[in-house]
């Protein structure tokens, strides 16, 4: 087989994101073989959006039949102007960010971050999971902005995006030194990840938390360990991640799981089970984010259902458009996150009542953004006075 550029995307583009689903699912010859792709969550590689080509495996006739290499995690370095991102979204609780890589290699088959590897020029799908960008200046970037005459504190998200904990990490220790470095300018920071590997900075986190800068949540979508790999591949395992809380929690850190996201008809009657073994974790808090589908994602997730649960495809799909105005997705503050209509409203209650039974949310830790002191190190430029 021979991967060729040789399809012009304007060609064969359907009207919709619905219709490029049923285009590939129907066998457009885009699968790629799963000895080159084990281990990872998309079976797809499509090209992004803005790419004027899409590249399809075909048989030339010349019977090639040398394989193809399998698809390897490969990482370059990035070297952004900055490294805090900002937004003025009113249906998240946070106004900035720090992302330490780009992609990831969890290979999660529902990440909402897959579309923003369009931006490279490269596929939301297998490509997003197996090359990553990293960015070893992060610390430095950080520790100039913090310094910043003017600087306004806010706490500071980290893991909204792509995992900070992701498996890289271990090698390029970019979210640890990040840590370092708000820890030293007593600045507070909220981190998300599904990696048990978060239990390594707990070190930092644990003073930090005592002083009310530190907040950590894990995301747990499910507690079958089958449904887990297959949808997030090279995430920790449920258990770990539940280890990861208790850990955290007994070292003093405040503490959430996040079922992020609910898939109806295929983990939303796991809501309770979830709620239970999070409270006996030592989670404080819970919340949850119903299925994103947006751009690139919908036609790889899509691929992923029918391939894995064939049997529950229809049902699961007409159940997320009933809570999308009738699409795969609805990108509208205040829907996107919940969704809409009777069985959006139903999963709602059910979190709800779940999580007042536990005594879950009952307060809601803010942290503390008084203790802020602008960093001296290197690359800050010293004042004359």
């Amino acid at each position: 087989m021979n991967e060729l550029a040789h399809i012009r995307r304007d060609a064969f583009a359907p009207a919709n994101t619905a219709d490029v689903a049923d285009a590939i699912v129907a066998g457009s010859g885009l699968r790629i073989e799963i000895d080159r792709r084990r281990g990872r969550g998309a079976a797809l590689n499509t090209s992004g959006r803005f790419e004027s080509l899409s590249r399809e495996l075909v048989d030339d006739g010349w019977e090639t039949l040398e394989d193809l290499p399998p698809f390897r995690t490969e990482v370059q370095v990035e070297k952004p102007r900055s490294v805090i991102s900002r937004n003025d979204s009113p249906d998240i609780p946070f106004d900035r960010s720090i992302n330490p890589y780009r992609g990831c290699e969890h290979g999660c088959i529902y990440c909402f971050a897959r579309p923003t590897h369009a931006f490279m020029g490269l596929s939301p799908g297998l490509d997003f999971e197996s090359k990553l960008f990293a960015k070893p200046d992060a610390a430095k970037l950080l520790e100039r902005e913090l310094a910043k005459p003017g600087y306004k504190v806010r706490p500071i998200a980290i893991g909204t995006n792509t995992d900070p904990y992701q498996p890289v990490e271990k090698e390029w220790r970019i979210m640890r030194q990040i840590l370092e470095v708000l820890a030293k300018a007593d600045h507070p920071v909220m981190i998300v990840t599904k990696s048990a590997m978060v239990m390594r900075d707990i070190d930092i986190l644990a003073p930090m938390a005592e002083k009310g800068l530190a907040k950590v949540g894990l995301s747990v979508t499910t507690l079958d360990r089958k449904l887990a790999r297959l949808m997030e591949p090279r995430a920790a395992t449920p258990s770990k991640r539940l280890e990861a809380v208790r850990a955290l929690s007994q070292a003093g850190i405040p503490t959430s799981v996040m079922m992020a996201p609910i898939i109806p008809a295929l983990n939303d009657h796991e809501i309770e089970r979830i709620l239970d073994s999070a409270k006996a974790a030592g989670a404080g808090e819970a919340s949850y984010v119903l299925l994103r589908l947006p751009l690139e994602v919908s036609p790889l997730f899509r691929d992923w259902l029918l391939r894995n649960y064939p049997g529950r495809y229809q049902h699961v799909m007409s159940l997320v458009r009933s809570m999308r105005g009738g699409k795969d997705y609805d990108a509208e503050f205040g829907k996107r996150m919940k969704g809409a209509g009777p069985y959006a409203w139903q999963i709602g209650r059910r979190f709800e009542l779940a999580a007042k039974r536990l005594g879950l949310n009952l307060a809601r830790r803010q942290l503390s953004s008084d203790l802020f002191v602008p960093p001296l190190g290197t690359g800050v430029q010293l004042s004359l006075l």
